[in-house]
């Protein structure tokens, strides 16, 4: 199937879908490609209605928390609604533009490293456990699957929009 952004959880889910859950997560190169830029670059914005580098990344970091949260209920069979929190205003009520990039992508790190680990002691019958995201009737593998599909969707956004090198 072909997605487009806007379709939230399967295109996110499109973005992800190879490879093992471990190895998703730990191969996205967000930390590689975004360490090296300068305070000036993560505070560009290419439209002055949009996000940052250091808002973008700390909206990853935000999502993650927020959507391993709910996976966790999930895999212990905690009716949960999987899908939809305010993201402007939850980037509108952060500090992330006074927080230097480094300090972003460390909280970032620690975030990835908490939710390798609770991957880690999922069961084959917890990835099976279903629950609905908006219409869609999805697997717990496959929910997890969209958070690192939504970093993706945000890494090719920096890369395309930022032109970083």
């Amino acid at each position: 199937m072909n997605y487009k952004p806007k379709d939230g959880f399967p295109y996110y889910f499109e973005l992800a879908k190879n490879n093992s859950l471990r190895a998703i997560f730990k191969e996205i190169p967000t930390i590689e490609i975004l360490q090296n830029i300068g305070e000036e670059k993560a505070g560009f914005r290419y439209e002055p209605d949009k996000w940052n580098i250091k808002q973008i990344v700390g909206h990853i970091t935000d999502h993650e928390r927020i959507k391993m949260f709910r996976a966790f209920q999930l895999s212990r069979n905690e009716s949960v609604q999987l899908w939809g929190y305010d993201q402007e205003l939850l980037v509108k009520n952060s500090r992330f533009e006074e927080l230097s990039l480094q300090s972003l992508l460390t909280d970032f790190m620690n975030v990835r490293k908490s939710s390798i680990s609770f991957i880690d002691t999922l069961s084959e019958h917890q990835l099976k456990r279903k629950a609905m995201a908006q219409q869609l009737e999805i697997t717990l593998e496959e929910f997890l699957r969209s958070i690192a599909g939504h970093e993706k969707h945000h890494l090719k956004i920096i890369q395309k929009r930022y032109q970083l090198e």
